[in-house]
């Protein structure tokens, strides 16, 4: 995703450390929460690292050598990690890495700018979901071929990991798309709209960004995206189920 000045923002800071801060009390409040905590960190690593990436490697693709001379073109997670957007993933569920700067001038001829903004925002959730759908696999085998191992304490541990991992990429894939700045989703949204309404949104840009904000703050993105998450996570589970069911 492309935050910009988002990350500096002050009272996104604030925001983030008060948000971290009440979700730090349940994890040391609630029994067995921060060892979950712990296994969901592969699921941040990998989402994170492999949707930045993506972004990289698409603008790479279309013409634009700014990700690979900023050294972004590789799945070194350490390329790609934000603090703040770590702590926010690992504490409240959604957050973001360190964004991929791209210069849409560089774009091949044949492709506008407008449709090479769409196509490197677009590449990052759909690697989200791309991997969501690779561990799904790699769970339903470790069920199927696993036999008494998946019942041991390091097969539950294996198996939690792989849970959090599906769940942390159909997460960042969901949120990223929807259609407010600074997500991936709104620049989607500009390639396909007409022009007067395209102009309208980038008119009114600063409230859409407030509104974002409203919306991130609220109940309202988890009113907005868990409907989502959840359709996407039963068609996932009925995946797994059809696999083990076949072998």
């Amino acid at each position: 995703m492309y935050f910009g000045n988002f990350q500096g923002n002050p009272f996104i800071i604030v925001l983030v450390i008060i948000l971290v801060m009440q979700n730090l009390r349940y994890y040391l409040g609630t029994p067995g929460a921060l060892l979950a905590l712990i296994l969901s960190i592969p699921g941040v690593l990998i989402a994170i690292t492999f949707h930045e990436f993506a972004h990289a490697w698409m603008a790479d693709k279309i013409g634009d050598d700014t990700p690979r001379r900023q050294k972004r073109l590789t799945l070194n997670p350490l390329a790609h990690m934000d603090p703040i957007g770590i702590l926010m993933l690992l504490f409240v569920g959604f957050g973001w890495g360190k964004p991929v700067e791209i210069n849409p001038n560089n774009f091949n001829r044949t492709i506008s700018i407008r449709k090479g903004n769409a196509l490197v925002s677009l590449a990052g959730p759909v690697m989200n979901f791309i991997l969501a759908i690779i561990f799904s696999i790699i769970y339903a085998l470790v069920l199927a071929f696993g036999g008494s191992f998946a019942l041991t304490e390091a097969g539950g541990v294996i198996c939690t990991i792989l849970v959090y991992i599906i769940s942390m990429n159909v997460g960042l894939g969901v949120f990223n798309l929807i259609p407010l700045p600074p997500l991936d989703g709104s620049k989607v949204l500009k390639a396909v709209l007409p022009t007067k309404s395209r102009n309208w949104l980038e008119e009114h840009e600063r409230i859409l960004y407030l509104i974002f904000i409203v919306v991130w703050i609220t109940p309202i993105s988890t009113m907005i995206i868990s409907p989502i998450i959840e359709l996407i996570n039963q068609g996932l589970l009925n995946l797994i189920l059809w696999i083990v069911s076949l072998v």
